[in-house]
This record gives structure tokens, sequence and C-alpha cells, in this order.
């Protein structure tokens, strides 16, 4: 969760008896219902503003698997570090980074996160703590792993949250980083929560097809890194987890890894045919477990939320969206000497021969 935010006084997480999922108080579940929402309507305009051809370049969407970001960054706090690859905008969106700079950027406009350089899959907000979104697959792991050391060998107590995908996991640099992370770890010296989001597919190819251990998890074994799964369609069970691992993580040095189970109900990039690889009936059992129906059906059910209001959360979340798609839309395009600057670290203009 953003920095800013609070929880009520019962908003802990409790524990069932019986050590299944948790139970989370109305308040709380709203507030995460709440910010799905935003990233549901984000995410919807997204892929309309790409087919319109008002976004280039290329485009990856986080529906589906709202709850794994939203529960996990719930157990942010102001010092830490989120990095991931390119499906980045949910990440943003829950650090507090405007949606209208996200979405400018996402068109490539000047007034954008990154001032129209990054595009969808780099967005950055170092002051909020997201230390970006990279397009090269696995490509960002070993510089998690290096920002969780940095943090420990500066003597701080702040944690990196690293997301990668499935299809990271069968990377060299994966493997590399996870061993460093781990010999790190002995000392102490490496507060790291991996977390793996597996929606199924890598682009795709489902899981079962690339590769020979599909135990995502258990692979972190071999590098001497604790691990468990979560059903990453459900806020509450992520919660839970974040909450617990994120403080071990932070009092240990040592990293953890967590394989959230969820789903990618929409294709992988902008461009992608789905069901040329994917059954009607599979993606249809997978979206009856929708996160935010999910919890949609336990406000209801406690008599916290009724249909009319959950439609007003909904509508102000496309409100907030359309703004940040009109803001987009009326602002200009970087000038040609924007491409001179932000290229070496501390030198803002280019110095070069006219």
């Amino acid at each position: 969760m953003s920095a800013d935010n609070e929880h009520s006084e019962d908003g802990g997480v409790e524990t069932r008896e019986d050590g299944g999922a948790i139970a989370t108080s109305s308040e709380r579940l709203v507030d995460l219902y709440r910010r799905m929402a935003l990233i549901r309507a984000f995410e919807e305009a997204c892929q309309k503003g790409f087919r319109q051809g008002k976004i280039g370049g290329y485009l990856h969407v986080y529906i589906g698997q709202e709850a794994v970001a939203t529960g996990f960054l719930e157990a942010f706090k102001e010092g830490d570090r989120v990095i991931t690859a390119y499906r980045d905008h949910a990440h943003a969106l829950l650090l507090g980074s405007d949606p209208k700079e996200i979405m400018a950027e996402l068109y490539g406009r000047e007034t954008g996160l990154v001032k129209g350089k990054g595009g969808s899959m780099h967005l950055f907000d170092v002051e909020r703590g997201m230390m970006g979104g990279y397009g090269i697959v696995g490509g960002h792991i070993p510089l998690g792993v290096g920002i969780a050391y940095a943090m420990r060998y500066q003597e701080t107590d702040h944690i990196t949250q690293l997301y990668l995908g499935d299809g990271a996991i069968s990377e060299g640099a994966f493997h590399e980083a996870a061993n460093l992370a781990g010999l790190w770890g002995k000392e102490g010296l490496c507060p790291c929560l991996f977390i793996i989001e597996n929606n199924q597919y890598g682009m795709g190819t489902s899981v079962e097809r690339t590769t020979a251990m599909t135990d995502l998890a258990a692979k972190f074994d071999a590098y001497g890194i604790e691990n468990e799964k979560v059903d990453g369609m459900d806020v509450e069970a992520v919660v839970e987890v974040a909450e617990r691992l994120t403080e071990q993580v932070r009092e240990t040095g040592k990293p953890y890894a967590v394989e959230a189970i969820t789903y990618r109900t929409a294709p992988h990039g902008a461009a992608d045919f789905f069901e040329k690889y994917r059954t009607k009936e599979e993606i249809e059992e997978w979206r009856e477990r929708d996160p935010l129906a999910l919890v949609e059906y336990k406000l209801i059910e406690n008599d916290a939320l009724d249909e009319e209001e959950l439609e007003e959360i909904r509508d102000e979340a496309k409100e907030r969206v359309q703004e940040a798609v009109k803001f987009a839309d009326e602002s200009e395009e970087p000038p040609e000497a924007e491409l001179y600057t932000d290229v070496y670290s501390g030198q803002d203009e280019y110095m070069g021969e006219e």
C-alpha cells in the first residue's frame, strides 16, 4: 500500500482457527476493493487506447491478477523498494503514482511519469519506491537482489519486493540472482521478498510446456531460500501472507519466495489472441474466481456494501481513469531536445558539439 494509507483500528488480518483464508475487516476490504477496481478500470482503458492507436510500443495489462500486487503492497512501508517486469501499471498505481501521469506515459507525452520516454513497460517513480518495470524477461531480477543487498549494507530495515513471472523462472539471470540472494541471506544481507506471479502462461506457452518441475516455489530450495504458495486470486489470503513475510524478511534480512497462483484473463499483450492457446472452458473456469468478483461476493454476503454501492465504487474508478485519459490526450509530445536529456546520471543536457 502507499505509505500514506492507514488502516482502521480493527483492520488487522486474522487467521481462522482452521488455518485457512483469513477474515479482514469490512472497512479494510472495501479499501482493497477500491484499489483493485481502479486497476481494472485503468487497464481496460489502456486496452481501448491501444486499439485506437493512442498507445504505441506494446502493452501488457494486469486484468485477473489484481489481488497479487494489491495484497502484497498492502504490506509496503516507506523506504521499501519495488521492482517488477513489464506488466507494471498496477504496481505504480498502488504505490501512489498519479494515474494521469501513468496514462500520459503510455501515450508517450511529456507529462508522463518518465517524460514519455519509457512507455508501458518502463514505469519508474523512485520517490515512491517504484524502481521500475523492465522489458527484458528476467533482466530485473539481479537488480532487485542488488537493491535488497544495498539496503542491508546501508544498515536500513527496508526490504525489496521483487515481482517476477513464471516465464522468468527459466531464465539464467533468475538462477544466478537466486543463488546470490541465498548466499547473502546466510549472513542476513538480502532482505528480498520474491513474488512469483504464476499466471499459468509465459506469453502463449503454458508452464507445463516450459519447465520440467512446475512447482515454481520449490525451485528456490536449491538456493537455500524458504518458500510457499498463496492463492493469488484471493486478496485476503495475499494480505495475510504479505504482512507475515514482509516482517520476517525485514527482521532477518533473509530472502523468501512466494508463488502466487493467479490467472491472466486478458491477452498476454494487446495484440495477442489468447483463445488460440487456451480453451474457452479454462478461461471461464478461472473467471468464476475473478479477484474483484470474490471481494464483491464477500462484501455483499457480510452486508458491508450492496450492489448499488459497489457500482458507485466502480463508477468512481472509471471517472478517475477518464480524467487520466483526457489529461494524456491533451498533453504535448516531448520536444526533440528531450532525446539528449537523462542519458547520463547528473547530466541534464547533451554536452557534445552541435
